[in-house]
């Protein structure tokens, strides 16, 4: 192809396009009744298929003379980008062999025939664009597309045969448009679809067939949609789904069994769904599931029963709901919980003991940003050798007792944007900062010389205590522990053996007596003479004898 050539596609491409912002969607008919817009596409056709018909002549190199002014084309890799170039249309100049195409933030308003001119496409990105309807039978030639991407138009409606050909598809992102019903076989053809996101439209009604055929779906989003019943009858179909996120719904309440079939569920995303409450048997199924966020409804209680059956759940969330306390064994039957998250909850304010007694092998606890929370009873979070993470940030927490928790053994501890009453009985708070590096800081609410201040830069005096420094003051009171226990023990043996004591006392006394009393006696049976003479020859001495 010479330069010529090059040059009368090049200006059939710029007419084209001109052509197509003139008419801007409206139809002008002609004597056999065609519109300017499908002239337009017949000639974009012509163009496409000439190119394709010498496209063996073009050098790779040459693929760029026909890339618009605002796009990023690149022949080596196979990629086209097309990002903020206001275009209204999907170019046809390009080069025919590309796989991958993103037209994000243009103008486009339909996807018309231009597609079947680049059968090697795996990725497309049509998101956030105009699109209003996509014609059936669009992606017909595109056998090769992995991944198509729609989200933020505003397509209303959608047929079974708007994705015909699309034979390896895995990945359909429809998220925010204006799909208002799911209506039956809707995805059918679509076996090999793992990804599929729906979030954000206003749909309302699902058949109960409208995901037949999706054998291969793992990801489902409907979060943020005008639904108000679970469709578990649609569920049916989806024996392979591993996430599921259906919130930012009207449900109120889920009945039993309301996932249905969905035995191998590992993530139910249920936010903002607007619960008040769940039947007993709501989460019946679900035996292999792994996360569960229950986050921003109106729960008035943990529903402990309910979720006692999720014998492999391993992460909760469950925070801007309306209980006011964690009761004791509020988490019954989650043996295998690792992590529990509890934000944001308007009127929470304490933590019983045993709320997290049958959770022995909790990792991270999560208590954040709630305003009333000031209380966690002695033995609330006794019993968790495995807990390492522990973040009990922005509540309304005024001091931390040392026993509550094996303070040294947290790998990460936030304490942080509390009021936290800075005294004395906090000196061993102070301590920890200093010693360890993944702490947060912490700072002073009270009292008022205090306030804003770091706990970890205070001196014993700021804090109220006596010249004593801590360890002296421990040592103390080992010692005097140790005296008080020793006596204890003491008074209890003595009490105990009492009457033996008694005894051995009385014939201590009896002994004195009758030791006494003969000793009188003995000194009395010896003068004064005799009593020298002996004294004298157990001395060894001459006493000398003189003869009358």
């Amino acid at each position: 192809m010479n330069t010529v050539d090059l040059l009368f596609f090049h200006d059939a491409n710029q007419v084209i396009t001109k052509r197509y912002k003139k008419v801007n969607g409206r139809r002008c008919s002609s004597r056999g009744g065609v519109s300017v817009r499908r002239m337009a596409a017949a000639w974009g056709a012509v163009v496409a298929v000439t190119m394709c018909l010498l496209g063996a002549a073009l050098p790779t190199a040459a693929g760029n003379t026909f890339c618009p002014a605002s796009c990023n084309c690149d022949d080596d890799k196979l990629v086209v980008s097309c990002i903020e170039a206001n275009l209204n249309v999907v170019p046809i100049t390009l080069n025919p062999a590309i796989q991958q195409l993103v037209l994000q933030y243009n103008k486009v308003k339909s996807v018309d025939a231009a597609f079947q001119f680049y059968s090697q496409l795996q990725f497309v990105d049509l998101s956030h664009n105009n699109l209003v309807t996509i014609p059936n039978k669009s992606f017909q030639f595109q056998f090769k597309l992995v991944q198509l991407h729609l989200s933020h138009n505003k397509i209303s409606q959608i047929s079974n045969k708007t994705f015909e050909g699309l034979k390896q598809l895995t990945i359909l992102n429809l998220r925010g448009n204006y799909l208002e019903d799911l209506p039956d076989k809707l995805f059918s053809i679509l076996s090999q679809l793992e990804q599929l996101d729906l979030g954000q439209n206003r749909i309302s009604r699902i058949d109960s067939e409208a995901f037949a055929g999706l054998i291969s779906l793992r990801v489902l989003y409907l979060d943020d949609n005008q639904l108000r019943i679970v469709p578990t009858p649609s569920f049916l179909p989806l024996g392979s789904l591993a996430e599921l996120k259906v919130g930012l719904n009207s449900f109120t309440l889920l009945p039993d069994d309301s996932f249905k079939g969905l035995n191998r569920l590992s993530i139910l995303d249920l936010t903002g769904a607007g619960l008040v409450n769940t039947s007993e048997n709501a989460f019946r199924g679900l035996i292999v599931l792994r996360n569960l966020v229950l986050v921003d409804n109106k729960l008035t209680k943990i529903p402990t029963k309910q979720l006692g059956v999720l014998t492999r759940l391993e992460e909760l969330s469950i925070g801007q709901n309306d209980f006011t306390a964690l009761e004791a064994n509020a988490f019954t039957g989650l043996k295998k919980l690792r992590k529990l998250d509890v934000s944001a909850a308007p009127f929470l304010e304490r933590v019983e003991k045993g709320a997290l007694a049958d959770n022995l092998n909790l990792e991270s606890l999560i208590l954040y940003s709630n305003k009333k929370l000031k209380s966690l009873e002695d033995g609330a979070l006794e019993g968790l050798p495995h807990l390492r993470h522990l973040v009990l940030r922005d509540n309304a927490f005024e001091t931390f007792s040392e026993s509550l928790v094996a303070w040294p053994e947290l790998h990460k501890l936030d304490l942080s944007e509390n009021p936290i009453n800075c005294g004395c009985s906090l000196l061993w708070l102070r301590e920890l900062l200093l010693a360890r590096r993944n702490v947060s800081q912490v700072l002073c609410g009270a009292p008022p010389n205090l306030r804003e201040k770091p706990l970890k830069t205070l001196k014993d005096d700021e804090l109220g205590c006596s010249m004593h420094g801590a360890r002296q003051q421990a040592i103390i009171g080992a010692i005097c522990g140790v005296v008080v226990a020793l006596a204890a023990v003491l008074g209890i043996l003595l009490y105990t053996y009492r009457r033996q004591v008694h005894g051995l006392l009385k014939d201590c006394q009896w002994n004195k007596r009758v030791m006494s009393s003969k000793e009188s006696e003995y000194q009395k049976t010896f003068s004064e003479d005799d009593f020298v003479i002996r004294s004298g020859q157990a001395q060894g001495l001459k006493i000398p004898v003189t003869e009358l």
